[in-house]
């Protein structure tokens, strides 16, 4: 059965464009439904009806994994299904009917404007990896990158004059974003006195580690949880919130949702919706801090 689970990860990888990343989850996924169809003696897929893939939710609560994570298998299985029944390796879809458990909305964390500005400010830039790592911090805020996007970006798709940076988000989805004063003056400080030095290897990507190579999504992660030490930041700070914060921000200083939207890359604009509760929350402290009629 597992033939089909590496054919069906090699459409995601080739005929969909899907990262590493996602396929990986898509296999770490399928591999715990696979294992548990073993164990229960499951010898074609064909087999397989609603209540079993009921039973196998049912599964995944014993093991105490939460909903946001059954939610995701449940949605990778129901992938699979779908690829097996459009190829008519299956006749039908016993997924048709089953439904991802609700999922509880945790807003996303931020920083405030002391904080960020105090988090950009972390590092030295008097040397080859202080320019380095101040750059990186200054680019994600700047322009919402994920991080999968920052380390793939080339020399050759940044625009200095017109402050922009041509890069391929999710699903393979070339956009252009933005970046300021503050970060072109880092950039050209970082081209022009410290990007030849790790630069050993003539490649073309803009961050490079120490030694030279294309710089890791986990060295991005320990250069943004160094900055948030540094800056005491009272809680745990990744590029992910840095991404948060440019979205925030954005909003609270007028920003149209539409164009947060596009800046980010969000396919939907649901998606980008998460950041209007955090907004409305801060017009509404305003209101209650400043209101005469508010205070208690």
């Amino acid at each position: 059965m597992k033939d089909y689970i590496l054919k069906f990860l090699e459409e995601l990888k080739y005929e969909k464009n899907y990262s590493d990343l996602t396929i990986n989850g898509y296999l770490k996924d399928l591999n715990l439904f696979l294992e548990y169809l073993n164990e229960n003696n499951f010898k074609s897929y064909k087999e397989i009806e609603y209540q079993d893939i009921r039973n196998y939710i049912n599964y995944l609560y014993e093991l105490k994994y939460n909903t946001k994570t059954i939610s995701r298998h449940i949605s990778s299985i129901r992938s699979f299904f779908k690829y097996l029944k459009v190829n008519n390796i299956i006749y039908n879809n016993p997924c048709v009917l089953v439904s991802n458990p609700k999922l509880q909305k945790k807003l996303p964390k931020y920083l405030n404007f002391n904080d960020i500005e105090k988090l950009l400010c972390a590092f030295e830039n008097d040397s080859t990896i202080g320019i380095r790592n101040s750059l990186i911090l200054e680019l994600l805020y700047s322009t919402g990158m994920r991080v999968s996007e920052i380390i793939n970006i080339s020399i050759k798709d940044i625009s200095l004059s017109e402050k922009t940076i041509k890069i391929n988000g999710k699903g393979n989805k070339e956009r252009l974003v933005y970046f300021g004063s503050r970060a072109k003056v880092l950039l050209e400080k970082y081209l022009s006195k410290a990007y030849h030095n790790l630069n050993n290897n003539n490649l073309d990507y803009l961050l490079l580690s120490k030694t030279g190579k294309k710089i890791t999504d986990r060295e991005i992660r320990f250069v943004v949880d160094g900055a948030a030490q540094i800056a005491h930041i009272p809680f745990k700070v990744s590029p992910h919130v840095l991404r948060h914060t440019f979205a925030t921000h954005m909003l609270q200083d007028g920003a149209d949702l539409r164009s947060v939207q596009e800046l980010l890359g969000h396919s939907n604009l649901s998606t980008t919706q998460i950041y209007t509760h955090l907004t409305n929350e801060t017009i509404r402290n305003t209101y209650l801090n400043a209101h005469p009629r508010a205070r208690r």
